[in-house]
Formats: structure tokens, sequence, C-alpha cells
């Protein structure tokens, strides 16, 4: 079965099964715990720990999706025969639906009857001094003639939380053979018993849930019968069109990471020097080094848009090479000279890494791939001791100086340097509350920040939008949000936990890390919402306090994200 044919097996046999079918949620995550998706389930949290009601939102208490899923933590590794930056995730979930018997039995059947797989061997959860063994899923097993059965402890058959905190629990894994002879992990059948507190205390759950993950890329390898996940359909064309000398090492690197970009840029991750944006500047700056050597990487984008945009309807070549084009033109201008003084150095550092990095914007990877025995030394953690060092001590000075004269207020998006500059700001914010909430109602609700910048002079916002605004739409837009102001309405700021403000439509801006309770502003007049977004303020109290809204620029930020630029008047 080809990966199409093996996702839509996988969706229809649970939906026959009861469970709702929910689609993927975006590489960027409601979670603020996390920098990017890196799980199935991490969209249902909220279900598990009982903060919201799967049976309102999705007609059941049980789920099925196919999750598209980044962890930065393998970008190392990649390269070997199994390792992936992006990669998909095949999921099973139940909130209080059904529990072990069920989920094991499921299990047994899409393997053994639906995919014609023998099961080599499960592993259980041997129980330590916290937690007792998983017995029952063993009988289980048992019970369906699977009798080899390898009891493991907390690394192995323990999944923790995704982020510092959430629910987790004991875990049975099945295992096949592949077309290697190894023994490869294809399903992991999480059983939520336990939620682990901050402090990684457990304590039980009222309703303990099943959260399952198959990589599809593990399972297209062992049900095509190909050595290596690189052999299956998912990278097939991409692979044929590397040259055949290309070291096989390379190879596997460069099919991940074109991938991986298409994806995070399909969805509004852009590159930058922090955060998510870091990790895709990362990936297309190493792929740009080996389009240096002749490889087509836009060939590669084509074909990665035609195997997954059917099931992936965002994937959109032109995006894509828009966003990767500009990047490509920022980093080729010094990538030739910054690789002619790497390749100078007899000892490559992290304090010299850091120095290529600085000037020349050269990733770790490039320069620990293209260093060679010269960067024999240099370790990743290294590398990142020293980056944080410099981030600090830009930081310090950003706080010291601001044109010329302290700050009293620096928050990253809002600066001030006085008392009245500091009331400006806070008009001006409230304001940006106001037109983010106009764009979205005029431009449609895919509209997402992608940044902003407020000082006593303006406001800047940048947006998620595939084209220019026209000037009917800025003016459709500056008018209603001066509607707002002229109408008084009130802004009224609640604490609530970080999942009840997004269940009752607050925007967050999801590349921010949120706590667990936040703050939500809403601008509100007779029962109506105009506006509602998590923020740590400040705002005014009452919009008629703003001001009139006049936006004096809209243009390009990078591809697929525009900017705007507003002032206000009293």
């Amino acid at each position: 079965m080809n990966s199409n044919e093996l996702r839509e097996k996988f969706l229809d046999f649970f939906k026959e099964r009861g469970h709702a079918v929910v689609p993927s949620s975006s590489l960027i995550p409601d979670d603020p715990s996390v920098l990017l998706t890196t799980a199935g389930m991490q969209q249902f949290k909220p279900y598990f720990i009982g903060r919201a009601d799967p049976v309102r939102d999705f007609g059941s208490k049980n789920t099925a999706s196919v999750q598209k899923s980044f962890r930065t933590s393998d970008i190392d590794e990649v390269g070997d025969e199994s390792h992936l930056t992006f990669f998909e995730m095949l999921g099973n979930f139940s909130f209080g639906g059904y529990f072990k018997k069920e989920a094991i039995q499921y299990g047994y059947d899409f393997i053994t009857r639906e995919i014609g797989l023998p099961i080599e061997y499960v592993s259980v959860f041997e129980g330590d001094s916290e937690v007792p063994a998983d017995t029952e899923s063993e009988e289980i097993w048992k019970a369906l003639g699977v009798t080899n059965i390898k009891k493991l402890g907390r690394e192995d058959n323990f999944w923790g939380p995704t982020g510092s905190e959430g629910p987790c629990g004991p875990t049975t894994e099945i295992y096949v053979k592949s077309a290697g002879g190894k023994d490869i992990e294809v399903w992991n059948i999480v059983f939520n018993e336990f939620y682990c507190n901050p402090d990684k205390t457990l304590r039980k759950l009222e309703t303990p849930g099943v959260d399952t993950g198959m990589g599809l890329e593990r399972l297209a390898m062992v049900s095509q019968g190909v050595p290596t996940i690189f052999d299956t359909d998912l990278f097939r064309s991409v692979m044929a069109l590397l040259p055949e000398a290309m070291d096989i090492r390379r190879k596997r690197i460069f099919a991940d990471h074109v991938r991986g970009v298409a994806f995070l840029i399909a969805d509004s991750v852009r590159p930058s020097n922090k955060d998510s944006g870091y990790v895709l500047r990362r990936l297309m700056r190493r792929i740009i080094v080996y389009g240096e050597k002749g490889i087509n990487i836009k060939k590669a984008f084509e074909h990665i848009v035609r195997e997954y945009s059917s099931f992936y309807k965002n994937l959109t070549y032109a995006v894509i090479e828009g966003v990767f084009d500009e990047e490509y033109q920022k980093f080729s201008k010094t990538l030739r000279r910054g690789l002619r003084e790497l390749h100078k150095q007899d000892m490559i550092t992290a304090e010299s890494a850091f120095m290529l990095y600085e000037s020349y914007g050269i990733p770790y990877e490039i320069i620990k791939e293209e260093g060679g025995e010269h960067a024999s030394a240099l370790k990743r953690e290294n590398f990142d001791k020293e980056f944080e060092r410099h981030q600090e001590a830009s930081r310090k000075g950003q706080e010291k100086k601001f044109g010329g004269h302290g700050l009293i207020l620096n928050t990253g998006e809002l600066k001030a340097a006085n008392d009245e500059e500091v009331k400006k700001v806070t008009r001006l914010h409230t304001a940006t509350h106001l037109l983010q909430a106009s764009l979205r109602k005029v431009l449609g609700g895919d509209v997402q920040q992608a940044g902003s910048d407020i000082t006593a002079e303006r406001t800047r916002f940048d947006f998620t939008f595939p084209r220019k605004v026209t000037q009917d739409e800025l003016q459709q837009i500056e008018d209603m949000a001066n509607k707002v102001v002229e109408g008084d309405f009130d802004v009224i700021m609640e604490e609530m936990a970080y999942e009840d403000a997004i269940r009752n439509g607050a925007l967050a801006f999801f590349k921010e890390k949120y706590p667990e309770r936040v703050s939500v502003y809403s601008v509100v007049k007779d029962g109506e919402v105009f506006s509602r977004e998590l923020c740590g303020g400040p705002h005014v109290r009452h919009t008629g306090e703003i001001g009139k809204i006049t936006i004096t620029k809209e243009e390009s930020s990078s591809a697929g994200v525009r900017r705007i630029r507003a002032i206000i008047e009293p």
C-alpha cells in the first residue's frame, strides 16, 4: 500500500469503530509549553484533563487523526536510516470512551488483519516504586495469542507529558520485523492514567484515556517491504532527483529537510533568528548549501507538493517558493565568503563557529558538516551556550539604550522611554488589537498575527496573508476599527486557564509560550464582543481613549506575510 492508502485505511478503520476523524492541527501549536507540534495528542490535551468536552466538540469520546509533527531534538541525528524532523503520526484517542482492552484489540486487528503483518513481540511496563506493573495489558495480549511479551522500565514503556506537565502513563508497544530483519516498533499505545505535575510528581486522573501514535513513515516501510524509510514512496521521488554519487547521509538529510521546510512554511512559519523561525532557517540554509552543489531544490519542492497536497490542502508551491527565494537571496550573498572563511580555520571551536554564524549566517549543522576533521571537537551544547551568552549580552544592551535614553517599558513588543510615552504605547497597543480583529473580519479568519512592534510614534503589525491588501480593504479595516473607538467599547481583562481562553475564542500569538493561567482582554459593548485576545497588557479601559486610528502603510514583510503601520491622533 502506498502512503495515501495507508492514511485512508487507518482513518476508515477507526471511523467504522465509532471514532470521529479530526484533521491535523498546525505545526504551530496551541500548547504554549512546546515550540512545535511534536505528537498527535497535543491538540487533544484539554480533553484528557477534563477541561474540554469531546462529545460537544467531536460528537464522540473517541477520535482518530493523522497529525503533522516536528521534533527539533532529532535534527542532528538526521542522516541515518530512521531519524526525521518532520513526520506524520497516525493516532487514535479516547477520553473515557474505552481503555486497555479495546485499545489493544484495535492495535492487534489493524496490524495483523488490515495491514497483514505478523507481530514479532510486544512490550509492557514492568512497574517501579511509584507505578505498579501493567499486568492487565500483559493478560490482554496473551488472550489474543501474543505470547512474546517483553517487560520494560520507565525509560521505554512510560510516556511522559508533552511539555513541562500533562497527562501520562504506562505504554504497550507493538514490534514487527522489517525487510532488513530488524525488529521495528511501529505503534505505541499510551494509557493516560496519571497527570504529571511541574515538580514531576504524579496524580491519578479521574477519567483515564488512551493516546496512541504510529509513525506513517515506519508503517510505510514495513508494509512496503523496503529496508529504510527513505526507500518508501514518501521519499522515493525526491531521492531520485539527487546525484547518484552523492553521499547517502547527505541524500537523507536533504530529503528530510526539504520536506520539513515545505510543511513549516505551509503552516505560516517564517525564517528568523528565534523560536520556530530559527528552526526553519537552519533547515533552509542547509539545503541551500546542497543547492550550491548542483541540486535542484525547487524541483524537490514540486515533488513534495505533488505527493502531499491531496491530503494536506494548504501545501502551495507558490508560497513555498516565494519564502524560499527570499531566504536564498539573503543567504547566498554571504554563503560563499563564509565557507571560504570556514575552510581557512585549522580548528573550529564554539567561539569561532558562533563568529561564522554571526558574521555569515552559517548554522551549526553546516559548520559541523563542512568543517570535517577541523570541526571534530565542536559540540552542539557548546555552540548553544555561546549563542545564549550572546543573546543575553544583546538583551542587556537593548535595555540600557533606546534612542539615546533609558527605557522604562520594554516588553519586546512595546517600548517607551517615559510616562508620557507609556500612555501613547498603551493607546496604540489596544488600537493594534482592534486592527487585528478588523483584519480578520475583512480579510478572513485565516489571518494570523506574525509579529508586532509598538513605539510611541506608531504600531507595526505583521500578519499572514497571501497578497497585497487593496486600498478599499484597508479603508474598510480602518473604518471598522474607528467605529469601535467612536462606540467607546469597554476593555475588560479576565484571568482564566489557557485552555478555557482558547475554547472561549480568544486569539493567541502561537509563536509565544503562555503560562497555565493567562490574561484575556475583551473589547465589548452591550454583549457584543469585537475582539478577544490573550495578552499581558497594558491597555486602555475604554476604546474612546484611543483616538483616531490611521493606517499609514501596507507592505510585504516576507513571503506570505504582510505588514501594516498605523498611528493614532487625539
